[in-house]
């Protein structure tokens, strides 16, 4: 399916990295690629090739990036830039966390002047040494002010809000987001609740799954079938209204959402229940590490790529009678030491790029896929911005046809140690787009009928002031 577009990535040097994390740039859509020792890359389209324009502070050569997510944590209207490090497998760390605040923009907007806010002096003591793995993005309440959620590994993870003054602090334990567990991915969106929720990827151990209670969080993975204790979680995301869950070298998951648990009826209120119906070819125990979902041809049909580490890469799409297996082409990757990947609309054609990370046991260059003609199919883009004008990480936005209604959320964190771009974006195939409705994280809801395919709608919040 896939055609090798790797040559669009200028100097592109073989590098160790794990993840990456997709933002708006002055120019298009850039991607952040954590380096485990060499230092960080911020690919930007420019004259027709992905360009590595991090700065030194971006860079942070030397110390060891796994995890990265992009949110808008302090409600100026762009979007922070938080990198895991971590120098240890598990326990305590002699590396902590970096988060990148962008404060200045040079005047034509061709760069950008960072700073780290964890180097600020109110925040001296409130460092990240814990070693861990995926990061998300979080808005409890819904009031376009995110914060970060670090999954720890061996150590009580994290989670970060930003103060008025800069002041970073860990709000795990105050909101009922308590965990100590080998936590591996994350993902952030409304899954039992029409709020943002955490789901956290678990090894050795069940899975958890908090849901947003007016801000504050139970876990109820036990109750909605989701815990899962006997695989070892890698990637998570959701896959045309799927779980889907990567394992590694243990049986992959995708839980279908089937009402409410048979075994114990109960009230129309009752939580939701969710179900295995994954395949065989991808419930096989492979060395899975990411999950990607998009409609990568733009038919109006979603494909599930899974990377994998010293394994073949593998794609399926979700049909009438389920989810079957592709062929990926150019992006089965035999010989790939794959670590993350994410997806974006980086040359801005309507069509979306595959990016994706290497390099675990052996620096490896990155790779860049793409369809071939599938900017020549229909497509329709959205994306919602919060109170403040920054992507709204996490808002739902379903697409109705004449055919079939989608609903996709945009990225608050998802695949392992990855975020994808902040754009909703459909395929149409032959279909006619004739309703969108956007639902924020606090709730509120807009939509646009008929809209113009082959085009990139922003909306404002409801509550954005009107100029």
């Amino acid at each position: 399916m896939f055609a090798d577009r790797s040559d669009d990535v200028a100097a592109d040097d073989p590098h160790r990295g794990y993840g990456v994390a997709v933002t708006p740039g002055t120019s298009g859509p850039c991607a952040l690629v954590t380096g485990f020792g060499p230092g960080n890359r911020l690919l930007a389209w420019r004259d027709g090739a992905l360009h590595d324009v991090a700065t030194p502070a971006v860079a942070d050569e030397g110390r060891h990036a796994i995890g990265v997510v992009a949110a808008d944590l302090d409600a100026d209207g762009d979007e922070e830039l938080y990198v895991h490090n971590t120098d240890s497998y598990e326990g305590d760390s002699r590396d902590t966390d970096l988060l990148l605040d962008p404060v200045d923009f040079r005047p034509d907007h061709s760069d950008v002047r960072w700073r780290d806010l964890f180097g600020l002096g109110v925040n001296a003591d409130r460092g990240n040494f814990r070693a861990g793995r995926s990061v998300a993005a979080l808005d409890r309440y819904g009031t376009g002010r995110y914060g970060a959620f670090v999954a720890s590994y061996g150590a009580p993870s994290r989670f970060y809000e930003l103060g008025d003054d800069g002041q970073l602090s860990d709000m795990a334990e105050a909101v009922g987001l308590e965990l100590d567990a080998c936590a591996r991915s994350l993902y952030a969106g409304p899954l039992v609740s029409d709020r943002m929720d955490l789901f956290v990827g678990v090894e050795r151990g069940p899975n958890r799954l908090f849901r947003n209670e007016s801000g504050h969080f139970t876990e109820v993975a036990g109750d909605v079938g989701l815990a899962d204790p006997g695989t070892n979680a890698r990637g998570v995301t959701m896959a045309d209204g799927d779980v889907a869950v990567a394992g590694w070298e243990t049986p992959g998951r995708l839980f279908a959402r089937t009402g409410t648990d048979a075994r114990s009826p109960g009230p129309e209120s009752a939580p939701p229940w969710f179900e295995d119906a994954a395949p065989a070819d991808f419930a096989e125990a492979v060395r899975t590490r990411t999950l990607v979902t998009a409609d990568f041809d733009n038919d109006g049909r979603e494909e599930l790529f899974c990377n994998a580490m010293g394994d073949v890469n593998r794609l399926f799409r979700k049909t009438d009678a389920g989810w079957r297996a592709l062929d990926p082409g150019a992006a089965a990757e035999p010989r790939g030491l794959g670590t993350g990947a994410a997806v974006a609309d980086f040359d801005g054609d309507g069509a979306l790029e595959l990016l994706v990370v290497h390099g675990e046991l052996a620096e490896q260059p990155l790779s860049l896929y793409a369809v071939e003609g599938a900017a020549d199919t229909d497509w329709l883009r959205v994306r919602p911005t919060t109170q403040y004008g920054a992507p709204a990480r996490g808002a739902a936005v379903t697409l109705e046809t004449g055919s079939w209604t989608r609903t996709k959320v945009v990225c608050a964190g998802s695949g392992y140690l990855c975020q994808m771009e902040p754009v909703a974006h459909f395929g149409l195939g032959d279909e006619h787009p004739e309703r969108v409705a956007i639902r924020w994280p606090d709730g509120r809801e807009a939509t646009l009928d008929r809209p113009a395919a082959r085009t990139e709608h922003e909306v404002a919040h409801p509550m954005a002031p009107r100029f």
